[in-house]
C-alpha cells in the first residue's frame, strides 16, 4: 500500500477536529480559555451605564468580568498589542448598595480584584470599576459617564457547544487511530500476500508426528502386516 495513502486517509478527520476548535463568534473575537472577547472600538455617547452594556449585550456578550491574575494580564496586553484601547476602560461591574459590595453584571462571582490605592469613598452610588490600561489596576469612579472610547465585551463559550466539541474532538480520536490501526494491519496482509505470491505458497507445517509404536514397526498398508505389541 502507498506511504501517501495514509495522510491522504487522515486529512478530512484531522479537518474535522480543527473545525471543533473556534468557538468565538468570528475573528474580530479573540478567545481565552473558556471565554471570547471583543473591544469595540466605536466611540460612543452615553445616558448611563446601560448604553455601554447594551453595547455588548447586541452582540450577545456582557460587559468584561476579571477572574484572576491571568485573565486580567491577557486582556491588558491585548488591549496593548491588538485593541490599543483608551487609558481607562469601563469594567462590567457596579457598586450593589443592597449588599454593599461590587458585582458584576454578567452575575460571575467575584473572585479576585487589583483595585488601586485610592482614598475612601463614603458614598458608593453609583459607583463603577474601571480598568486602567497603563497599570492593569483598577480604580473605582462614577458609572454616570458622558461617552466612552470603546467597549470591552466577554462572552462565555456556550456550554452545549463546548461540550460537543469536546465529544467530536473524542470521537474524531477514536476515528483516527482505529484507522491508522486498519490501515498498518491491512499494509502487512498486502505485504504478506505479495511475499507469497512471488515465492509460492510452502507448508508451514512439515514434521512428522512420531509413532507411539516401536522404530523398527513400519506399517505397510498394501501388506497389511501388523507390529506385535510387546508387554511387560
Amino acid at each position: 500500500m502507498p506511504r501517501a495513502v495514509l495522510p491522504k486517509l487522515l486529512l478530512p478527520l484531522l479537518g474535522l477536529v480543527a473545525a471543533t476548535v473556534a468557538d468565538c463568534p468570528s475573528s474580530a473575537w479573540v478567545q481565552f480559555k473558556d471565554s471570547c472577547y471583543i473591544f469595540l472600538e466605536e466611540a460612543i455617547k452615553v445616558e448611563s451605564i446601560e448604553d455601554v452594556r447594551n453595547q455588548c449585550t447586541d452582540h450577545g456578550a456582557d460587559m468584561i468580568s476579571i477572574h484572576n491574575e491571568e485573565e486580567n494580564a491577557f486582556i491588558l496586553n491585548t488591549l496593548k498589542k491588538q485593541w490599543k484601547g483608551p487609558d481607562d476602560i469601563l469594567l462590567g461591574m457596579f457598586y450593589d448598595t443592597d449588599d454593599a459590595s461590587f458585582k458584576w453584571f454578567d452575575s460571575s462571582n467575584m473572585t479576585f480584584d487589583k483595585w488601586e490605592d485610592q482614598e475612601d469613598v463614603e458614598d458608593l452610588v453609583d459607583t463603577c470599576g474601571f480598568l486602567h490600561t497603563k497599570t492593569g489596576e483598577w480604580k473605582k469612579g462614577n458609572c454616570e459617564v458622558s461617552s466612552v472610547e470603546g467597549t470591552l465585551c466577554k462572552a462565555a463559550i456556550p456550554y452545549n457547544k463546548k461540550y460537543l466539541s469536546d465529544n467530536h474532538i473524542l470521537i474524531s480520536t477514536l476515528v483516527i487511530a482505529s484507522t491508522v490501526i486498519l490501515t498498518v494491519l491491512g499494509a502487512i496482509i498486502w505485504y504478506l500476500y505479495k511475499r507469497n505470491s512471488n515465492s509460492g505458497f510452502t507448508t508451514v507445517f512439515s514434521t512428522t508426528p512420531q509413532s507411539h509404536y516401536d522404530d523398527d514397526c513400519v506399517l505397510v498398508v498394501a501388506e497389511e502386516n501388523e507390529c506385535p505389541v510387546g508387554f511387560d
